[in-house]
């Protein structure tokens, strides 16, 4: 892999990881569109670490107050405030992904990853997206979350371990289905990345690692970083006053695109 090609990569990553575009999708589907060699799971995931950095610093002051609430939480043995309930609402909301992680770790790193199951995925969770998005109520904001709110939210990110079903869609498709305003559902899905990313990286960055510290992977894992950072932002304040469908027409497009192309090379 050539840096210029670790830069694109690592782009898409931070981009797509936080619009519900599907990152896993683009990180696939570029090698296979423009014939470069296969980038692989392990370095896929290496460059999640640039998604986490972003991440935990643009929403450090919430990361903080979730970890004075997990101390609150062991000295008081009870749970009181509206930190706290959120911090256990994101562990009960990791679960499900976690343990399916575990499990269908193989089919994601190789059967997932076929162009024909990517757009179809692609396209019909861009359906799903666009009418949870029209349709779904918008009555309630993330300290009004309840227990089964989390883990049906949980739930819905083990669908993202699918290409093209994407992390965050799912889990803002979730919560938007279950009446959660806009700016609450990216916001309850972008902290639920944290824990997941984090697992995964844990597990796959010592892959590309023994592979060599090289100087594409640290372009791509800087690249995820500002371009994460970019992505949070950028849509934190569009969903505040637009809706989610301008992403679900993006899928359907890109997806035809895809299968297009796919059934073209059989």
């Amino acid at each position: 892999m050539t840096v210029f090609q670790a830069l694109i990569l690592g782009i898409l990553q931070g981009l797509a990881e936080f619009l519900p575009i599907s990152s896993s999708a683009h990180l696939a589907l570029t090698p296979w569109f423009f014939g470069w060699p296969d980038s692989g799971l392990a370095f896929d995931v290496s460059l999640h670490l640039g998604t986490l950095i972003a991440l935990a610093w643009y929403f450090r002051a919430e990361w903080i107050k979730l970890a004075q609430s997990g101390l609150s939480i062991v000295r008081n043995r009870k749970v009181q405030t509206t930190e706290e309930k959120r911090l256990l609402f994101l562990i009960v909301a990791t679960i499900p992904a976690g343990i399916a992680g575990l499990l269908l770790e193989d089919l994601a790193e190789h059967s997932f990853r076929s162009p024909g199951i990517i757009g179809v995925a692609l396209i019909v969770m861009g359906g799903v997206l666009w009418a949870a998005d029209r349709w779904a109520p918008r009555l309630r904001a993330l300290p009004e979350m309840k227990w089964r709110d989390a883990l049906l939210v949980g739930l819905a990110q083990v669908c993202a371990l699918l290409p093209g079903v994407s992390r965050s869609g799912s889990t803002i498709t979730g919560a938007r289905l279950l009446g959660f305003d806009r700016s609450s559902a990216a916001v309850f899905s972008f902290l639920m990345s944290m824990p997941i990313t984090g697992a995964a990286v844990a597990v796959k960055l010592p892959d590309a690692v023994r592979e060599g510290v090289s100087a594409p992977l640290v372009v791509g894992i800087l690249a995820a970083a500002l371009s994460s950072w970019f992505a949070i932002a950028i849509l934190l304040r569009y969903v505040s006053r637009r809706s989610y469908g301008i992403f679900a027409l993006y899928r359907l497009v890109f997806g035809a695109i895809v299968l297009a192309v796919f059934f073209a090379r059989q």
